[in-house]
């Protein structure tokens, strides 16, 4: 979670900024874009194991629907803040319009750490959140989805309750469910692959091939494991992984100079992708400091964890070896790095853009729930891997045309593209 001296949203609102400034918006389209359109803050009272109260705070923010229903996943974390939600919501406007899918961006959270929770607690306090927000929520307004520390489990229940209230079956309202229960195949691959199918087509660009390559992984969930899976399927080697150790309360890496062993790591791995640091050092894992992952001699770096993770302070501790940045996580980048990145020359595909697979394939499972139809995990998966890479190659191009980085050129088409939306519809 960013720290207490980090503004999420100040973050994403600078960078909205500076492309308002390339693309010369009126100040009035500025000043809606730049600003959630609606915010709901709300007191969540649940009923504990022990029979007590307890009140939780919630959070759901829209912040722009020009172009679609709402899109954006709810995280559980004891670190939320209302201005990270804020700032994951503008990031989901643009992430939807960046892949150009008719969508817009919300982003919903709770302040609480599930690891403390039973099962029971995690359900009434899922239940709770759809109760304050289920008048402004639903298949045509606003789609939640899992997120940090929420899963398909979590989604099941909010679907429920969501239908008890509305009384009828509203499978569309929520993506992230299991496969049974109108889930889609191929959604728990969707984001780690998508970061993967824009890697593919960045090592193109940079004339490299994947078997050529070494990679360091920040995090160990389900948006890393599965970029490591494709990555080692495409030839590539990773050489460190970083994850959170939840009982020293610390970040923590592992590497393996010839190579990590994903399945081996999966199976001492729990289900909030903490890695057991005795089991992986009796593997030979080396256990290091977890910023460590950083540093190494690599060719790719993954952030796949939180945000705020690459700052001025630690920017010039990245090898000149590395060429390629993915950034699997939200807004893990700071501007003032980003600066860094660009004078060395490094290509960072932009999170909205690398990331967004896994919104794209909600939006595949959003589509088959209203339609009350299925597709296989192969359709599933290459309608993905097209979507991603007509994303990735659009905008590449305004990067060559425009001569912009590529952070830059997603912006340009993301904003551009949610502008036109604004004023097409009268709203400014």
């Amino acid at each position: 979670m960013a720290s207490k001296s980090f503004n999420a949203f100040a973050m994403a609102q600078a960078q909205f900024d500076k492309v308002a400034e390339l693309l010369g918006l009126d100040p009035a389209t500025r000043d809606m874009l730049r600003n959630p359109m609606r915010e709901y803050h709300f007191s969540l009272p649940v009923r504990m194991d022990d029979g007590s109260f307890r009140v939780f705070r919630g959070y759901r923010v829209q912040h722009n629907d020009a172009r679609g229903p709402g899109k954006g996943g709810i995280r559980f974390h004891p670190q939320e803040t209302v201005d990270t939600v804020r700032a994951l919501s503008m990031w989901m406007t643009w992430k939807c319009a960046v892949v150009n899918i008719p969508l817009g961006g919300s982003k919903g959270g709770v302040v609480c750490d599930p690891h403390h929770l039973s099962m029971r607690e995690q359900e009434n306090l899922c239940r709770a959140w759809v109760r304050a927000v289920a008048r402004d929520v639903g298949p045509v307004l606003d789609v939640p989805a899992p997120d940090v520390m929420t899963s398909s489990q979590h989604m099941l229940w909010m679907l429920d309750e969501f239908e008890r209230i509305h009384g009828g079956k509203y499978p569309g309202f929520i993506t992230g469910k299991p496969v049974g229960m109108g889930g889609s195949l191929g959604r728990t691959e969707a984001t780690g692959y998508g970061v993967v199918f824009t890697i593919r087509e960045a090592l193109k660009e940079l004339n490299l091939r994947a078997q050529d390559t070494l990679a360091s992984v920040q995090g160990f969930g389900n948006v890393a494991q599965y970029a490591i899976e494709l990555y080692r399927q495409l030839g590539g080697t990773v050489v460190c992984v970083s994850c959170w150790d939840q009982e020293a309360q610390e970040a923590v890496s592992f590497r393996n100079q010839k190579g990590i062993e994903l399945d081996q790591l999966r199976k001492i791995t729990d289900r909030f992708g903490g890695i057991d640091r005795k089991k992986a050092a009796s593997l030979g894992l080396e256990v290091l400091p977890g910023d460590v992952w950083l540093e190494q001699e690599v060719d790719i770096l993954i952030p796949a964890a939180l945000e705020n993770s690459i700052t001025a302070d630690n920017v010039n501790t990245i090898s000149r070896r590395v060429k390629l940045i993915a950034e699997g996580a939200n807004g893990p980048t700071t501007p003032d790095a980003d600066h860094v990145l660009k004078e060395r020359g490094v290509f960072v595909i932009p999170d909205f853009l690398a990331n967004a697979g896994g919104v794209t394939c909600s939006y595949l499972e959003q589509v088959q729930s209203n339609m009350n139809y299925f597709w296989e995990k192969d359709e599933v998966l290459s309608k993905l891997d097209v979507m991603m890479t007509s994303a990735f190659l659009d905008v590449l191009k305004v990067s060559r045309n425009r001569k912009l980085p590529m952070r830059d050129s997603a912006y340009v088409i993301a904003v551009e593209r949610v502008a036109r939306a604004c004023h097409d519809r009268g709203w400014v």
